[in-house]
């Protein structure tokens, strides 16, 4: 049982307990200050300082545990959310587990979702693929298989498989190509009970704390020095999210400006910048943020 915190429950959140989302989910949750297991096989950890418990789950549960309300907030993957049929909604992108799902057969036996009626498909994300074919109005017959499926054609059981696909060198390896329009575009993404009328205490804290964490890792702040007269020129450029800080310079007629950037890009436009007259110009990474 979890203790309280001033009399107020704590938030409980649903945590992947291994795999790259685990990993990542992690990361993110220590650079928005809330304190994460130190072992493996710690199924639960209480931060009391922010009143947060975490629980790890095997990511496919997740879904399950926040649709039935028995826990406020889950981060999983976009298609095990699909694929669990939970009573649960997507709040959030979260920027990492980023992955493709799509349909393979072998090289030159199927060209589009069209062909798909009547085969046999073996997946180990049996909602996702099933709810594509509805979408087409398609019948096939779905077998689940858990893990590695890419034998399953070889093996005889199945003409089509369906998974996710990074660089597809699995798949040429096993004499397979993929084919059709991409099933689904799926990353991490935080999760709550659908229809809930009310959050509970926390989640607002919790949700900004993250919004911090994407802001942080998407922008760098830019410092430079320009003389007044391309001023203008050189705030068109970094127009920063509510305007850049100007400062006064001891050099005359020449200001200080500070603004926040996308990351992507950033070398670029230090170059621009360098063109319209600006110097000293410094890039600084962004460890925390609340905009």
């Amino acid at each position: 049982m979890s203790a309280p915190t001033n009399g107020t429950p704590p938030l409980r959140i649903a945590i992947p307990n291994k795999g790259s989302l685990s990993q990542s989910a992690t990361e993110m949750l220590r650079e928005a200050g809330y304190r994460q297991r130190s072992d493996t096989k710690q199924l639960t950890v209480l931060d009391a300082e922010n009143n947060v418990e975490f629980f790890y789950l095997r990511p496919r549960d997740i879904a399950l545990y926040v649709g039935e309300g028995t826990l406020d907030v889950g981060i999983t993957g976009r298609d095990l959310l699909l694929d669990s049929g939970a009573d649960a909604d997507e709040v959030r992108e979260l920027g990492f587990g980023r992955s493709r799902f799509r349909f393979a057969a072998r090289p030159g036996t199927l060209t589009s979702v069209q062909d798909l009626g009547g085969k046999r498909i073996a997946t180990s994300y049996v909602g996702v693929v099933r709810r594509h074919l509805e979408a087409h109005g398609l019948e096939a017959e779905v077998i689940r298989l858990d893990g590695a499926v890419e034998t399953s054609i070889q093996l005889g059981v199945a003409d089509v498989i369906a998974d996710v696909v990074e660089t597809g060198s699995t798949l040429r390896a096993a004499g397979l190509e993929v084919f059709g329009e991409v099933i689904l575009e799926s990353e991490a993404v935080m999760i709550t009970q659908a229809g809930k009328p009310s959050l509970p205490a926390g989640f607002e804290v919790f949700t900004r704390r993250l919004d911090g964490v994407l802001v942080a890792r998407g922008y760098v702040m830019m410092d430079y020095d320009i003389d007044r007269e391309h001023l203008q020129d050189a705030v068109a450029l970094t127009p920063g999210l509510e305007g850049p800080t100007i400062s006064p310079l001891h050099r005359e007629d020449w200001v200080a400006v500070r603004a926040m950037v996308p990351r992507d890009g950033a070398q670029l436009l230090m170059d621009e910048l360098w063109a319209i007259g600006a110097r000293a110009i410094l890039l600084t990474d962004i460890h925390a943020c609340r905009l």
